[in-house]
Order: structure tokens, then C-alpha cells, then sequence
């Protein structure tokens, strides 16, 4: 590997990765749009095509010396062959080598000419996944090609890269394409797109020396490091593919900042109002984080903000206090969460809040129909409703506001990015836009905030409200539930109230999770003088609020609940939560749940019920509840755990997807690419183009999100 990134000062006047596919050889009009199917139009496209793992076809390897589960190449001579029907056709091919072993070659789909080409004494060269069969080790469907008599076995240089492939595009004629392409890379001079002057002090190799590497691997290459993605070549290519969505969400940023949001210079008297009315007061993170986002909002330019903070720590009333600001400036405010129970909570806080004051605080979600949706409508549409709380039907077509000066998005992560449009160009008004305010209660991990959120300042709710004690936590395997449902006793009949967390709502053989519906009937038999209620995601609204009115009144103690609630649900008089089937859900919704205990003074307790036995990260998830209540340090460990991809939510459209970089594994980098981006934006703009244009492509269409 070279030393160092090597470049010219000035970008090359011609980029020879910009020509279309067609120009390779063999490469006609139907090929080329089967490689469309993956993205692949240019030919840097095939350049940054990277493998998904590589094949080991260096050597041939003794019949006797395979294990289950290599992947390994073996030459040896056909000693029987058999057609069966039993079941389903299937060619059965007996081959032995030298160490007096055998391997019995399964086929499943054959033609009769294949079984011509097999007689006994055929020598074969093969490929494949060694399994353990009914009669000893086999591979099934291996590739494999016969060896003439006399003629030579020739195995591969280096190790074959397994590429990404689509229906009609078989592995060797990928392979072949993108040999072709690598054969068009130009000298380091023409292909380096990061300048010598910032990307010098990193040590890292050329971008031709990575690309040919992490195409072509040696043979004496340490393929377990490729395996992890941790060596150098890699790293070299995750470095740009992190510089590149960097620069790419901060152009997204930067164009959204071009545009003009209304200045929302409120006097302030509806905010002291409120904060006049709440029955305690702000904590000095939420005083700040307050403060940041009516800076933000005063100013002509579009605010895009998240405020991340833990469970309980206080973000809704921020969020409120940024709505008065609009509407006291003379706009309305759209108030946006991924599902229907977050949003009623955030409709019900709001209006406890705000219509003393004389607002009007409007709901809007997918169950509102006919005659009440109409007049919904209509009130959006007038002005008259000054705050619209509601789901992702805030978006639907028929939804007109008068004025929207201000977006709030809760959990944010859970929408695509064109959701976040939608209701985004809802309140354009010539060339203003609404200010977009971003909420989650899932901290993020700086170095994952680094990358997925550039495009968006961060502010920090890092202290909890005076009075909230420590959660104690406790894994307790399910064969003692009945010592648990001894503990829940005790604790009601000291007056507290018990949260049954299930994971599922109905009885599931396949995963082998209590349902809610069983847990409830066993715990009424088991504590026949405790009132025990269920509430669950398929219930009617009407029916949740009543169950969850009656548990905030105490005439509930024990309260039997699928992970509905999750989010939402504040009462500080339940001070046990039991969560069953623990080990099957995320760090994340583990602390969330936990957190629906432990808002008051009182001690609380979580019981982590567990099935045995327990997987590895398992293991880890429940030690870590164990051991922390903070939620930023389990977001670290989720992200280690999980990886940035679900603990994002990245399925959703518009994230982007990495080809190669991993956001755990590579954090590290990070701090690098910032100051790498940083300079490149200032002094090399035009080589930011066209590393976006080199590793987003079309994705790039998002850059005004």
C-alpha cells in the first residue's frame, strides 16, 4: 500500500468515469440497462461496485482436510453418479481425491446434458459451501468445471470478489464488466478528488492502490481482515464514502439555508403565559435549548434543529414553547409523529397548554373521517386552527394550511425524507419556507450525529428533571414469573401501580413470546385481588384513553401492555415495570419502555424477564440495562450492538446506504472527515461536486431535503 494520498492541485478538465457504460466492449444497450437495475450508468459506477465478500480460488484444497462451512476448491475424480425422484428430481455425483475421502456433489436443477457430461473417471474442478449431510459432507449446487486429460488444474492469481448482482446478470459476467472498467482507471493524478493539502496528513493509500486492491486481493491477503472491512484499502475507500455523505448533507444544509423562512420576533408574552402556567420550571438544559431554537426562528432563514434528549427529559415542552413563538408571530404550527398514540399524546399536552390561552389546537390523523375531517379541513385551511397535531395524514392530499410558519417532526428517523418534504412544501408561500424543528428521544451516539444529522444543528437535553430517581434493574430468567408476580403484590398493596410489558398481542408459537391477551388472564387468576387491565395497539382510541385514564387515576394496578407504551405516558405513581421476552427487543426500546417508570420520587424497579437460553448480544443488551440508566451511553452500545442502519432506521427512503463504511466500525474517521470536509468546501468546491456525483449519484436528488 503507498504511504500516502497522492493528487494534483487542479481537478482534471475530463473525468473518465463520466463515460456511459456502452463504451466498454460487450457492453451493449440491454446489458447496460440490466446494470441500471443496480445503479451501475457510468463506468466509475463499476469502479465503486464493491465486492460483498471474496472466494478463495488460489489453491485446491484435500477432500480430507475440508471441514463444514469452508468455502473451498477440491479437484477430484467422479466415482458414482445417481439421478433420483424421491421428493423432487435431484443429481447426486460422488467425487474422491487422493486422501481416499469422498464428497458427494448435490444438484437440484440438472439437465440430461449434464449428466452425459459425468461419466466415472471424469476429473472436476469444484467450488462450493462444504456442508455436513445425511452421509457425510457434501456441497450443494457447487460450480465446477471437468479437466481434460492431461490438461493442467489452473487455479485463480488472487482471491474472486463476490459482487452485488440482479436477475439476468450472472456473478462471472459481472465480473468480467467491471475488469473491463478497472482496466479504464486512470493515474492516481486523475482519479484523487481529495486535495494533497488536506488529505496529506491522513497516511492513507491512493484511491487507485484501494480500488485495485479491494477488487483484486492477493492471495497471501489476510482475509479475515477483509471480512471486517478493516483493512487499509477499505479504510481508505470508507473514508471517502463518509466524506462524501458529509459533504452531501452539508450541501443539503447549505441550499436549504439559501432559501427565506418567515422571522418569527414573537413579543414573548404568550411563552411567559405558558411558562406562567406550568406547574414547574424549566431545567436549565431545556432553558437553553429553548433559547437556541427562538434565535433560530427570529431569523429570515430556514431553522432546521433536532433537540435530542433522554426519556422524561422535557423536549415537548420546548417544542411548545417554540409553537406560541409562530403563533404569536402570525403563523400556525404542524406537529408531526410517527404513530397515532405519540401523536395524541403530544395533542393532549398541547391543548392542556395551550388553549387556556385561547389557541386552538387542531387533530388530524388517519381514524378522522367524514363530517369531523371536513371540518378539520377547513379549520386548517382558514387559520383558524393555530396548532395541527396529527400523523403522516398531515401530509395527504386535501390538507391546505393558511400559514405554516413552523414544522415539528417527532422521531424523525422513522420518515422518509420525502415525508419530511411533503409537509415541508405544505407551508411554502412564495419563496418562504417553514422552519423545521426535529425531535427525538433516542439520543444519538456525537460520532453517529456527526454523520447522519449534518445537515442539521444538534441541541442537547442532558439533564433530567429535579426528583426523578434511578431505575433499578434486574434480568430474572422466566421460570421464577411467579416470584415477580409476588413482588408486583407486594408493591400494590404499598399503593404503587405495575406496568406487564409483551411484545406481541396475540399467542405466537413461531416466537415464542407471551402474548398480552395470555399475560392478562394469567395475571387476573394470579392476582384475583388486584384490578389488572389491558391496552394494546389494535384497540379504538376512545378505548386506550379510558384504560390509560383509569391507570392515571389509580383505579388500575396493574396495567398489562404491548409496547404501545413505548412513548407518551406519564404516570409517576408506577414505580414497576416488568418487561417480558426482554432479550428480544433493541437497547433502544428496552430504555424507552424502562423510562415510563421512574417519573416521580419514588424508588422505581424493571424487571427484565428473559427465555434461556441467551444469545451472546443478548448477553450484552440486558447487562447493559443492568448496569447504566444513561441513555447516551446505551446508544453507544446499541450502535456498536446493531450498527447505525437500524438504530437510524436507515430502510427509509432517501437515507443513505453505505457500500462500504460502517459507522461503528469507522466512528474513529469521523473527526477527520469533518475537518477534510470543512476545508474541501471552503477552498476545493468543485471537487465536492464531483465526489457526490462519484458516490451518491442520483440519491443526490435529496440535496434540497
Amino acid at each position: 500500500m503507498a504511504p500516502s494520498v497522492r493528487s494534483t492541485s487542479t481537478a482534471p478538465s475530463v473525468d473518465p468515469g463520466r463515460a456511459p457504460l456502452t463504451t466498454l466492449g460487450g457492453v451493449g444497450p440491454a446489458l447496460a440497462e440490466t446494470l441500471g437495475k443496480l445503479g451501475l450508468r457510468e463506468v466509475q459506477d463499476l469502479w465503486f461496485h464493491l465486492p460483498l465478500r471474496y472466494e478463495d480460488r488460489t489453491r485446491v484444497v484435500s477432500i480430507g482436510d475440508l471441514r463444514p462451512g469452508d468455502h473451498a476448491q477440491v479437484e477430484g475424480t467422479v466415482d458414482f453418479v445417481e439421478r433420483g425422484f424421491r421428493f423432487r428430481p435431484q443429481l447426486k455425483v460422488i467425487v474422491s481425491d487422493d486422501s481416499g475421502r469422498a464428497l458427494l456433489l448435490r444438484f437440484f436443477h440438472f439437465r440430461k446434458s449434464q449428466v452425459d457430461q459425468l461419466p466415472k473417471g471424469t476429473r472436476l474442478l469444484c467450488f462450493g459451501e462444504v456442508r455436513q449431510g445425511p452421509q457425510g459432507l457434501e456441497m450443494v449446487h457447487p460450480q465446477y468445471q471437468r479437466i481434460e486429460v492431461g490438461e493442467p488444474v489452473v487455479v485463480d492469481e488472487r482471491l474472486t470478489p463476490v459482487y452485488p448482482t440482479t436477475e439476468g446478470l450472472g456473478p462471472r459476467r459481472l465480473g468480467s464488466v467491471i475488469a473491463k472498467a478497472l482496466a479504464h482507471l486512470p493515474a492516481d493524478d486523475r482519479l484523487e478528488l481529495i486535495p494533497e493539502d488536506v488529505g496529506q496528513p491522513l497516511g492513507m493509500a491512493s484511491l487507485r492502490d484501494a480500488l485495485l486492491y479491494v477488487h483484486r486481493p492477493p492471495p497471501d491477503v489476510d482475509l479475515r481482515q477483509l471480512e471486517l472491512g478493516t483493512h487499509p484499502a477499505q479504510k481508505r475507500l470508507a473514508f471517502e464514502e463518509l466524506l462524501t455523505q458529509h459533504l452531501t448533507l452539508r450541501r443539503m444544509r447549505a441550499a436549504v439555508k439559501k432559501r427565506k423562512s418567515p422571522a418569527l420576533k414573537s413579543a414573548g408574552s404568550l411563552r411567559d403565559r405558558l411558562l406562567a402556567s406550568l406547574p414547574f420550571a424549566l431545567t436549565k438544559a431545556q432553558a437553553r435549548v429553548s433559547t437556541e431554537v427562538a434565535r433560530d426562528l427570529s431569523r429570515p432563514h430556514p431553522m432546521l434543529r433536532l433537540v435530542q434528549g433522554d426519556v422524561g427529559s422535557g423536549k415537548t415542552v420546548v417544542a411548545a414553547l417554540a409553537a406560541v413563538a409562530a403563533v404569536e408571530s402570525g403563523y400556525q404550527v404542524a406537529l408531526m409523529a410517527p404513530t397515532e398514540l405519540l401523536a395524541e399524546q403530544h395533542l393532549r399536552n398541547f391543548r392542556a397548554w395551550l388553549e387556556p390561552m385561547g389557541l386552538e389546537v387542531e387533530w388530524l390523523a388517519g381514524k378522522v373521517q367524514g363530517k369531523a375531517r371536513k371540518s378539520a379541513l377547513a379549520r386548517v385551511a382558514d387559520g383558524s386552527a393555530h396548532v395541527v397535531v396529527g400523523t403522516h395524514a398531515l401530509m395527504q392530499e386535501g390538507v391546505a394550511f393558511a400559514k405554516l410558519g413552523l414544522v415539528i417532526v417527532d422521531e424523525q428517523h422513522r420518515f422518509g425524507v420525502h415525508q419530511r418534504l411533503a409537509l415541508r412544501d405544505k407551508g411554502a408561500e412564495g419563496e418562504l419556507i417553514p422552519h423545521q424543528l426535529v425531535l427525538t428521544a433516542t439520543p444519538i451516539p456525537r460520532t453517529l450525529a456527526m454523520s447522519a444529522y449534518a445537515d442539521l444543528d444538534v441541541s442537547s437535553i442532558d439533564e433530567l428533571p429535579p426528583g426523578r430517581t434511578p431505575v433499578q434493574t434486574v434480568a430474572i430468567s422466566n421460570e421464577r414469573r411467579y416470584d415477580v408476580m409476588e413482588r408486583i403484590h407486594a408493591a400494590c398493596m404499598e399503593g404503587r401501580q405495575v406496568y406487564w410489558v409483551c411484545t406481541l398481542i396475540e399467542e405466537s408459537e413461531q416466537l415464542n413470546a407471551q402474548a398480552a391477551e395470555v399475560a392478562h388472564a394469567e395475571l387476573v387468576a394470579g392476582l384475583p385481588d388486584l384490578a389488572v387491565a389491558l391496552i394494546h395497539g389494535r384497540m379504538k382510541p376512545k378505548e386506550k384513553q379510558a384504560v390509560m385514564d383509569a391507570f392515571k387515576r389509580g383505579e388500575i394496578a396493574v396495567l398489562v401492555a404491548t409496547t404501545v407504551i413505548e412513548v407518551g405516558v406519564d404516570v409517576p405513581n408506577a414505580s414497576l415495570m416488568v418487561i417480558e421476552n426482554s432479550e428480544r427487543l433493541g437497547l433502544a426500546q428496552l430504555h424507552q419502555l424502562r423510562g415510563r417508570v421512574g417519573r416521580g420520587s419514588i424508588a422505581s424497579s424493571c424487571v427484565l424477564l428473559y427465555q434461556t437460553p441467551l444469545s451472546r448480544l443478548a448477553k450484552e443488551r440486558l447487562q447493559v440495562m443492568r448496569e447504566t440508566n444513561d441513555g447516551f451511553r446505551i446508544a453507544e452500545k446499541d450502535l456498536e450492538l446493531r450498527g447505525p442502519g437500524e438504530v437510524l432506521g436507515t430502510r427509509q427512503t432517501g437515507q443513505l446506504q453505505f457500500r462500504i463504511a460502517d459507522l461503528s466500525r469507522d466512528a474513529h474517521l469521523m473527526p477527520d472527515v469533518q475537518r477534510v470536509a470543512e476545508a474541501m468546501m471552503r477552498d476545493h468546491p468543485a471537487r465536492c461536486e464531483r465526489l457526490i456525483a462519484r458516490w451518491v449519484g442520483d440519491a443526490a436528488r435529496y440535496v434540497d431535503a
